[in-house]
């Protein structure tokens, strides 16, 4: 990009009060609200992002980084990102249900990570790509596939996931914490990893990355003693049974849809984390960081939860512990009796570790939040992770005694969700736009040359359809689900949730551009 062209780019960014569509339409740019609100004026808005800029916080919310603040240098900050926040006990958790929840072996459940993780990860890697180039969040870029109004229904399921992800990702800490000192209350532990959280989220994107930028290091060193000690115990059970046919596939599928979920679920996210890298940043540098960002820690930490949870066969003490405890009295069994009080230590560390898989939710939640209505806007994102904090407490300790069936439904439900986020943007960008250069990133505010969101949200709907006939849940089996699998159905939710929404977009989609010219 030229140095007239970047120049450009800046002054409209970040001087106009007003834009003039091509449907001739006046609107006001959100970063001259923000500039306008933020810079002088009595309103608790003003106030708010006062006290703000005093203490450090971040100010900006969901208006688009003007080209001269994309100051990260650090593409390898893209990776170590994701590397922090996969590199914990819940992706631990992801793999040790494979056993235990969905009766599968080893090698069965190593192959359905291996593969599902790629097919999960790269959604994220390409909407990674778009951050650098647009310097728009993720919600506010998704108004270019479901329109201005549309994106708000997104928008609301995604905060269900970043607080329902919260929630998940607490218990599992609180089960370490009550693993190494069972007179501390699931309630408390829960309590002092969602302060941590909000401490780092509140002051905004680059505290986030500096902390998730190193945190990885001391998880690795104890999945890495977690590895060795377990191998050393002679408790791993390769040779559990690889089973074929009907039943087999359906529990293969039904796992596939949890592993797909935690994999992809970030994708709604993605160009969050990215707006501040240059806009000239490598697209293929910013892919390649961000898959191997996901990738290794999925992998690595998914395949060890499985290998771990294989002792819960035939070992009593193992299978007592996870049902007992759950994956904190899993990894207990594990470190304490050969390691006693170090082994402890590092159940704390890796209860705190938990900090690093949150943030990104507790983050990304304040802006989706912003995006609701202009109301939810003038609300400083501080504020509204504050907020989200505390609803996530609130489901948590409820729901700390159940936490191996609330995973469960829990990553299937949002597989479901993401797989229709995906279908009607993977679509609306390859087909319609047919690339980035179909967008006009300066009308990201403006309803009348954004899509009007009417194919978007029907396909919606299909997509829930389509979920809907293929999901395999304890309170409802879908009719296609009943034809695969055992008993209990098969859960192919997500498969038939992305092509019913991706199907139904195309042909809407291309009624609606013939009829609004947009």
């Amino acid at each position: 990009m030229s140095t007239a062209k970047k120049d450009s780019d800046l002054e409209s960014s970040r001087t106009e009060q007003h834009r003039v569509s091509d449907t001739g339409v006046v609107y006001e740019d959100e970063n001259a609200i923000h500039e306008k609100d933020f810079g002088a004026g009595d309103t608790l808005y003003a106030k708010l992002q006062r006290v703000a800029g005093k203490y450090g916080l971040e100010q900006r919310g969901i208006e688009r980084v003007p080209i001269d603040e994309r100051t990260d240098s650090s593409v390898s900050n893209v990776g170590t990102m994701w590397l922090s926040a996969n590199m914990v006990v819940s992706t631990f958790a992801i793999g040790a249900i494979s056993v235990p929840i969905f009766g599968l072996g080893f090698v069965d459940s190593a192959l359905t990570i291996l593969f599902i993780n790629i097919l999960g990860i790269l959604p994220v890697c390409f909407f990674s790509t778009l951050g650098p180039k647009f310097g728009l969040r993720q919600m506010v870029l998704s108004r270019f596939y479901f329109g201005y109004y549309g994106v708000k229904l997104v928008a609301f399921f995604n905060v269900i996931v970043c607080i329902g992800w919260s929630s998940v990702n607490v218990i599992v800490g609180a089960q370490l914490f009550h693993a190494t000192n069972s007179n501390m209350p699931g309630w408390a532990g829960i309590l002092v990893i969602a302060v941590m959280t909000w401490v780092i989220c509140m002051f905004g994107y680059r505290i986030v990355h500096a902390y998730e930028r190193w945190s990885w290091i001391p998880c690795f060193i104890i999945f890495l003693i977690v590895l060795g000690e377990f191998a050393h115990s002679g408790e791993f059970n390769s040779l559990l049974p690889l089973a074929t046919g009907t039943a087999e596939a359906g529990k293969v599928l039904s796992y596939a849809a949890s592993v797909f979920g935690f994999a992809t679920g970030w994708c709604v996210y993605a160009a969050d984390y990215t707006v501040y890298q240059p806009v000239d940043r490598s697209r293929t540098l910013v892919f390649m960081w961000t898959f191997g960002g996901l990738f290794i820690p999925l992998v690595f930490s998914e395949l060890l939860g499985a290998a771990v949870a294989t002792a819960t066969i035939n070992n009593t003490a193992f299978s007592d512990a996870y049902f007992d405890s759950g994956i904190g009295g899993l990894f207990a069994q594990v470190l304490v009796p050969p390691l006693g009080r170090f082994g402890q230590f590092c159940l704390v560390v890796l209860a705190l570790s938990i900090t690093a898989n949150n943030c990104p939710n507790i983050y990304s939640v304040s802006l989706s939040l912003q995006v609701l209505a202009r109301q939810t806007q003038h609300v400083p994102r501080f504020v509204w992770t504050f907020i989200g904090t505390c609803a996530y407490v609130a489901i948590a300790i409820p729901g700390y005694d159940h936490f191996a069936s609330w995973l469960e439904n829990f990553m299937l439900i949002i597989s479901y969700f993401l797989a229709i986020y995906e279908g009607i943007s993977l679509s609306e960008h390859f087909i319609f736009k047919r690339g980035s250069g179909g967008y006009r990133p300066e009308d990201y505010t403006n309803p009348k040359a954004l899509p009007p969101g009417i194919a978007a949200v029907v396909a919606f709907g299909f997509g829930v359809m389509g979920a809907a006939l293929g999901m395999a849940q304890v309170w409802f089996t879908g009719p296609i689900a009943k034809l695969c699998g055992d008993e209990f159905g098969v859960d192919i939710g997500f498969e038939l949730a992305f092509g019913f929404s991706l199907v139904s977009y195309v042909a809407l989609r291309a009624v609606e551009i013939s009829y609004f010219k947009r």
